[in-house]
Order: structure tokens, then sequence, then C-alpha cells
């Protein structure tokens, strides 16, 4: 590993430590940072939101029930410092392309979350563990297009 990309590493982690004190000093802030609206305010995320908005299946629920990890706090909050430190240094350093995808830790958190708000469902379902929820159910909260894991 190159020492740029160790000090990249370093950087990222400690913004997301001050991010995590910053959260856990207010609930106010957390709260607010969990809404979808807080999601949608970066325009790269317009559509999303609006896609989400206009579905009505999972309108009631907010993006970090679907987007963050929900097994634990600890786990919850360290995921939502890290991935909000990460949005914001990407939306404002302009990092970002047009074509949002999602991580492939980010797809094994969104599959972890429709199984756990929907077990009884899947439980009654043989399929395969290496099949995705939206791989079937792809207009559930955004536009899917036919390949690929775009727009989650």
């Amino acid at each position: 590993m190159n020492l740029k990309k160790l000090w990249k590493k370093k950087i990222f982690f400690l913004l997301g430590f001050i991010f995590i004190i910053l959260l856990s000093i207010s609930p106010k802030i957390l709260k607010e940072t969990s809404s979808p609206n807080f999601c949608a305010s970066c325009h790269v995320m317009e559509n999303e939101h609006e896609d989400w908005f206009k579905s009505g299946l999972h309108r009631n629920i907010k993006c970090v029930d679907c987007h963050l990890p929900n097994d634990n706090i600890f786990n919850h909050l360290i995921w939502k410092a890290l991935d909000g430190t990460k949005d914001v240094i990407s939306f404002y350093g302009r990092l970002y392309s047009d074509h949002i995808t999602i991580s492939p830790h980010g797809a094994t958190t969104i599959q972890s979350n429709c199984i756990r708000c929907h077990t009884e469902m899947v439980s009654r379902l043989s399929i395969e563990k290496e099949r995705n929820c939206w791989s079937c159910h792809r207009r559930i909260s955004h536009t899917f297009p036919t390949s690929g894991m775009s727009h989650l």
C-alpha cells in the first residue's frame, strides 16, 4: 500500500470519528441527518429521492433504514459516519459521477435490511443466497436499469 493511500485512509477514518462524536453530541443532528430530505439535499440524489417519494411501497421508511446497517446502534452510527463523510467529501470535492452506483458493502447492507424487514416472507422462499432482492423486485424504491446495481 503506498503512502498516499494510507494517508487517505487515515484522513477518512479521522473524519468519520469526528463525525461520530458530533452526532453523539446532538440527537437533533442525528435525527435531521437521517431524514430523506437531508439525503436529497445533494443534487446528485434528487432523482433517487423523487423515485423513493413516488414509489409508495417504501415511502414510510427512511433512507437509513435500507442503506445503513441496522443490526445494532454502534454499527449503524459507525457506518452512518463513514458513509456520510464519504458522501460529503465526494459531493463537495466533486468526486462523484452522474451515474450513481451502490458499493459492494452497500449492496450487502441493503440485502440484509430487506431480509431483516421481510424475514417471515423470505423464510418461505427458496432462493439462492447470491441473488439480491432487487434482482426480481426492480422497482422497489429507485429506478433500476436492466443490469447492474445502479440507483439503489
